[in-house]
């Protein structure tokens, strides 16, 4: 089992987003994720909220081992070639240390006050799978055409090519079984759903059957969610067994309300354990 820690990039410093994301390295989590959004989520006012991708270069400089990503990055808010610019250059600066995790958006009130586009759900899922099609051929060829539902591109060169070979892990945001669900078993190298034990369970179920009828091996999609850490260490490891048990293989740790002991607690019991 593979932990990443949401350091809750927003309403800091960045120096403090720079420290939480050391802190998470030296207590041995195998990720270190932000998110991308521009105003704070959470909370009464503006506040503090650095851009993700450029954060993320800043912290591949400021660390040495752990993995770095955006739990998702929205595909709404940069043109697909752009993104694979800002990932190509994240990977290298990291030495090959990134993961991108995709999604098609979401928080419509922070689009519209930001003057970014928000399609209609069907038009964003179309997005998405432009992007799951174009992104990985932009990081291992040369004069790349793809005619997309929403975005094409007409030999289209990228170079560097990405230092993780034959491409930056690409992981998938999303539930939804009659688009999203099919895109992840196609395309992706990891999918991240939200949802309670049951639900998962049972969407993961048909994650493998889509696996299989897309010519995968369901084993080549890792399986993560978001685990808690507020309650009592014992109901944590409980909730780690089921997981496993359960096929997962990467869980998602939200910044507690406890903090750094608390964090700290859990890297004692679970991460050095």
């Amino acid at each position: 089992m593979r932990f990443g820690l949401d350091i809750a990039q927003q309403r800091m410093p960045f120096a403090e987003v720079v420290d939480r994301t050391r802190f998470a390295e030296d207590l041995g989590f195998d990720g270190m994720w932000g998110f991308d959004h521009f105003q704070p989520m959470y909370g009464e006012g503006p506040g503090e909220c650095f851009e993700g991708m450029t954060t993320l270069a800043a912290l591949a400089t400021a660390t040495t081992r752990i993995r770095l990503g955006l739990m998702v990055t929205g595909i709404t808010y940069r043109p697909i070639s752009l993104l694979a610019t800002q990932a190509i250059t994240i990977d290298h600066a990291s030495n090959g240390r990134l993961e991108l995790a995709i999604g098609a958006a979401w928080f419509q009130a922070e689009h519209d006050a930001l003057g970014f586009p928000f399609p209609p759900t069907g038009r964003r899922v179309d997005l998405l799978e432009d992007a799951l099609e174009i992104l990985p051929r932009l990081f291992r060829e040369n004069n790349v055409t793809h005619e997309g539902k929403q975005v094409s591109v007409r030999n289209a060169t990228i170079d560097p090519k990405p230092v993780q070979q034959p491409s930056i892990p690409i992981w998938v945001g999303a539930v939804g079984k009659q688009r999203s669900l099919p895109l992840v078993a196609k395309h992706a190298d990891a999918w991240h759903g939200g949802g309670d034990f049951e639900f998962l369970v049972k969407r993961s179920g048909l994650l493998d059957r889509l696996c299989e009828e897309a010519g995968r091996p369901p084993s080549a999609v890792l399986r993560a969610t978001s685990l808690s850490l507020e309650d009592p260490i014992d109901d944590v490891r409980r909730s780690i067994d089921a997981w496993r048990e359960a096929g997962f293989g990467y869980l998602y740790c939200g910044w507690p309300s406890g903090g750094r002991p608390a964090i700290e607690a859990f890297a004692d019991a679970v991460l050095r354990g």
